[in-house]
């Protein structure tokens, strides 16, 4: 199992595949299993690497504060230990926030950024998020992940087994850790930033995303910046399409010359 320490601390990475790189950055409260879809489909095409964010899965689970610029060094340190020079980045939720700011401070290292859910500045939902977990981490795991897809989904044998498969993993986790990640997460707002970002962008959302206003207006004012949405899914669209959502990101990586071939 790879880690990097090139930041100071553990942080746990998966690499799946060869060619060109691919880096994804999970959501809160799941960890590099969110993309598990995408890991094992892209993987076809390129060298995939799936990031456990501290305080999730099987990095270090930090109980200090941090911000999200030491989360975008830990995705740096994942990139130079697997000797990736330039990549492709995908993240969700928090980590779309910290895609936003690795391709806002880091133009030359990142080929096309893809963000699910996409909100670049503070959530009106955290401060209930960090009392969740710093309460009940067990219950307001589960109850969160379900809020984060559509009902239907988290009702259906797969979007329970896939929930449940989260939840297992809770004898990993910390709530104080995970309150940390959600401080980072709103205390750094790039809106003002966005019309300067250079790095060609995709936004995705869910049809009932309730951060679909957030990527809205980060797609507007990210230059030339496309925006999807993807029908019947909540926030984590990537878990509950990955049909629907793997077509949208082909689709963009088609269009900016960034499909490799077979």
């Amino acid at each position: 199992m790879p880690f990097s320490r090139a930041n100071g601390i553990d942080i746990w990475y998966e690499v799946t595949g060869e060619g060109p790189a691919l880096v994804f950055i999970h959501a809160n409260p799941f960890d590099h299993d969110l993309w598990m879809y995408q890991s094992a489909h892209f993987s076809t095409w390129f060298k995939v690497v799936g990031v456990d964010i501290r305080g999730y899965g099987r990095s270090t689970k930090v109980t200090t504060a941090f911000s999200l610029k030491d989360m975008c060094d830990d995705v740096i340190g994942v990139m130079q230990d697997a000797g990736i020079a330039r990549a492709i980045c995908g993240g969700c939720s928090v980590g779309s926030g910290i895609a936003i700011l690795l391709g806002l401070d880091h133009p030359d290292r990142f080929d096309a950024l893809i963000l699910v859910g996409g909100n670049s500045g503070a959530s009106g939902r955290y401060q209930q998020r960090i009392e969740g977990y710093r309460n009940d981490l067990a219950d307001y795991h589960v109850l969160h992940m379900r809020e984060l897809v559509q009902p239907q989904f988290a009702d259906s044998r797969l979007g329970r087994h896939l929930i449940n498969q989260f939840a297992e993993r809770q004898p990993r986790l910390l709530g104080e850790a995970i309150a940390k990640v959600f401080m980072a997460g709103n205390h750094t707002d790039t809106t003002a930033r966005l019309p300067t970002m250079k790095v060609p962008t995709l936004v995705i959302n869910g049809e009932f995303d309730h951060s679909l206003p957030a990527g809205r207006k980060t797609a507007s004012l990210v230059p030339g910046a496309v925006h999807k949405i993807l029908p019947g899914t909540g926030h984590a669209c990537c878990l509950e399409d990955p049909a629907g959502f793997d077509g949208l990101v082909i689709d963009f990586l088609h269009t900016r010359g960034l499909m490799p071939a077979l």
